[in-house]
């Protein structure tokens, strides 16, 4: 039996304003491929299903990573430039082209920056990522880009929270291993990007 498909909501792609707001999303990402001995990261949904994964089979670390849905459709193509010590990802969009193949959007969707390290009062480092969105220049933000921070948040350009991602705990109360988080994105997020910038996050702390 086919795997159905989760279809994500993209607002640049096909929004709709007579479409009904969707509810909170919860998902579970688990910073592991689906392939044996394999590098990426796969999200579940609240059903328990595959929502989306990253499958960069035996190599870590690659300069061009694709997100796909459970189907292993292409989402967004995500590049890595370097500018002397700055590192950039920039994220392009896919849709259905002609005879509905997967096509490229040849402009790009947003890109991610990642700032310098400041050092706070009580002796512990703290840092961002800056996300452009390279269609309306708008600017988002990701907070707590330290490594190995367990708490994470991304806001909009008007410094609302649209999502969170933290480490997952069981309903007893565990916690689980740093490899397994809990993102609850905002109903009026753009889940497809929120996805995009969740799994930017995992390369900037090269963990994919």
């Amino acid at each position: 039996m086919a795997i159905p498909r989760i279809q994500p909501l993209s607002s640049h792609l096909h929004a709709n304003s007579s479409d009904p707001i969707p509810e909170k999303q919860v998902y579970t990402v688990w910073m592991k491929s689906l392939v044996f001995n394999g590098y990426g990261c796969t999200i579940y949904g609240q059903d328990g299903r595959v929502a989306y994964r990253v499958d960069n089979y035996a190599c870590r670390r690659r300069r061009e990573v694709y997100v796909m849905d459970s189907g292993g459709k292409t989402l967004i193509k995500l590049l890595k430039k370097n500018f002397g010590v700055f590192k950039t990802w920039t994220g392009y969009s896919y849709c259905n082209g002609s005879a509905g193949l997967e096509q490229e959007d040849s402009k790009p969707w947003f890109s991610v920056h990642k700032s310098h390290q400041v050092l706070k009062k009580e002796g512990l480092y703290s840092s961002c990522a800056m996300v452009t969105i390279c269609i309306s220049g708008k600017m988002y933000k990701i907070d707590g880009m330290s490594h190995k921070s367990e708490y994470r948040r991304i806001s909009d350009p008007d410094g609302k929270v649209v999502a969170e991602m933290k480490r997952k705990q069981t309903g007893s109360g565990v916690v689980l291993g740093e490899d397994v988080l809990n993102l609850t994105v905002s109903p009026t997020a753009d889940r497809l990007l929120v996805i995009g910038l969740v799994v930017v996050c995992g390369l900037l702390d090269r963990c994919i």
